[in-house]
């Protein structure tokens, strides 16, 4: 077994009461590999190697139509998996060999009989769960409106058996971010992990390979880690749709949820205010029968809660961790999609934590940025902060930017920012006005954002275009917020009068009086004196 699952097997073993000696010699191991196993769930990381391509891969396509046409031929003038092999040799040239032609066929030709329809029917068994037991695990995918467009996003849901009581969350992709984030989201609501098993298709974030059709698998090393966290002991259905029924009440589930709460197609401004809304969903549903159960969903989860088993105290780290290079742009590569970092960072390897909604990047161990993951693939976000520096150095690339565009598409660069840039660079001419315009950027960096945006409206009332009158007037609005009786002389129309302070007067109010007296020059009138006397009687000797 694999290192990961040494761990997942100690720890299973010692919360059924085996002692750390009794597990050394069960697994023949060191007291130093049992203590770091019960300590953290997931052994020192290995460097994994890239996934090699196979010669088979372009041939994929033609093996799959064979077997399809075989669905309508004579049974006894089927291709076996010779006589696919000679004709990819003899017909296409394929350099590969037997053994993986036979591997593909094995696993592929029961996929195209279902996909065809014309698998055979099969006799259900009906099935009793106990309180607090088993549970099942899906994916559905959802269409939202999200920011004014479609996308198809996807839903997790996490059903309790017994009580059909179920967790729903929503997320970009249904990746293994997702998958984690999903369960730790579900078991915390849950107060609890199940006793038993929980049913899960043969998701990629769990399955690394399906070894035929029996219930074999080989888990990825991550979801090892985590069902080892937790305590959860994983079923997997057989694959495609022969197993759907193993775990029908999750399925079941998915379609009511989206039919229920996602019709008419929700209307949102981000994930967050979708999930907040799947929250109050989830609490509804509490209240429905299942079929002709005498109880509702909540009733039943009332009885089976105390039931489930306790949550580890020790979190999770669900992120997944990369570790890339700084661009010359200032990016970085996620997945398929690339992010902004501060442009100090260019040519420096930062580490990034992705998580299914959002990414962290950090230089040694400080956040240096914070991103929503994009949904589509090859997109790119950046933020206008992160180029200041250098845009104070060129300003002529400040107007084409495409920071700048993503920030006005977003809010960020209001139509204030714009006109107070239009009448800077009136006063200013266009290289210093942009310049300014940059400066007052920066002050966001200090300063809430809706504060600079009212000191640029004072100031562009005032006609007062520098940075420094900005950062006052943005300071005022801020004082006025957190003192509210500074605001009480204003005018009944609510608009602050257009009156701009210079840093100077305002410097020079705010000092103590000066109560020493006047200087008095004197002393030095005294020595001019004497340089005039000294003066004359020296011209008098050169007279003489």
């Amino acid at each position: 077994m694999s290192k990961v699952e040494l761990y997942a097997a100690i720890r299973r073993d010692h919360r059924g009461g085996m002692s750390m000696r009794e597990l050394e010699r069960k697994y023949g191991v060191t007291w130093r590999t049992v203590r770091k196993a019960l300590d953290s769930a997931w052994p020192e990381p290995r460097k994994k190697l890239p996934p090699r391509a196979t010669g088979l891969d372009p041939y994929r396509s033609v093996i799959d139509e064979i077997l399809r046409a075989d669905l309508d031929a004579p049974r006894k003038q089927r291709h076996t998996v010779t006589r696919i092999f000679h004709r990819l040799v003899e017909e296409h040239g394929a350099d590969v060999s037997y053994g993986m032609v036979r591997y593909y066929v094995a696993g592929r030709k029961p996929e195209i009989l279902v996909e065809s329809g014309r698998a055979p029917l099969e006799a259900f068994v009906p099935q009793t769960h106990q309180p607090g037991h088993e549970a099942e695990v899906d994916f559905g995918d959802v269409t939202v409106r999200l920011a004014g467009e479609l996308v198809t996003c996807y839903l997790f849901s996490f059903r309790l058996s017994y009580s059909g009581k179920a967790v729903h969350r929503v997320f970009a992709s249904c990746g293994q971010e997702a998958f984690f984030e999903g369960h730790v989201h579900a078991l915390r609501t849950l107060g609890g992990v199940p006793r038993s098993k929980v049913r899960y298709d043969n998701l990629k974030a769990a399955v690394a390979r399906v070894l035929g059709l029996n219930r074999a698998r080989v888990e990825t090393d991550r979801w090892i880690a985590f069902r080892s966290h937790f305590g959860i002991e994983s079923f997997y259905c057989r694959p495609g749709v022969e197993g759907a029924h193993e775990k029908g009440g999750v399925e079941g589930q998915i379609g009511y949820f989206r039919r229920n709460h996602f019709v008419p197609v929700p209307e949102i401004s981000s994930l967050a205010e979708l999930n907040d809304m799947v929250d109050q969903w989830d609490l509804q549903d509490g209240t429905r029968r299942i079929g002709s159960r005498p109880k509702t969903v909540a009733e039943y989860f009332a009885i089976e809660q105390p039931l489930l088993l306790p949550l580890p105290e020790e979190p999770f780290e669900t992120g997944r961790m990369f570790t890339p290079r700084v661009d010359r742009y200032g990016q970085i590569p996620v997945r398929t999609n690339r992010y902004s970092v501060p442009i100090r960072l260019i040519g420096r390897r930062v580490r990034v934590v992705l998580h299914a909604s959002h990414l962290v990047v950090y230089d040694q161990n400080v956040e240096v940025a914070r991103h929503e993951r994009l949904i589509a693939k090859g997109a790119v976000r950046l933020e206008l902060d992160h180029y200041l520096e250098v845009l104070v150095r060129k300003p002529g690339a400040f107007p084409g930017s495409t920071a700048l565009e993503q920030a006005r598409s977003a809010g960020k660069f209001t139509p204030v920012h714009d006109a107070w840039w239009d009448q800077a660079k009136k006063i200013h001419g266009e290289r210093d006005g942009t310049r300014a315009l940059i400066e007052v950027l920066l002050l966001g960096r200090h300063l809430p954002h809706e504060h600079v945006v009212a000191g640029l409206a004072t100031a562009l009332r005032a006609g007062a275009m520098t940075a420094d009158a900005v950062a006052l007037e943005a300071r005022k609005a801020a004082q006025a917020e957190t003192e509210p009786g500074t605001t009480a002389n204003a005018p009944a129309s609510g608009k602050l009068p257009a009156t701009v302070t210079s840093l100077h007067e305002w410097r020079l109010a705010h000092l103590p009086p000066d109560t020493r007296p006047l200087p008095s020059v004197t002393a030095y009138d005294q020595l001019l004196r004497r340089r005039r006397d000294s003066g004359g009687d020296h011209r008098e000797g050169e007279a003489q």
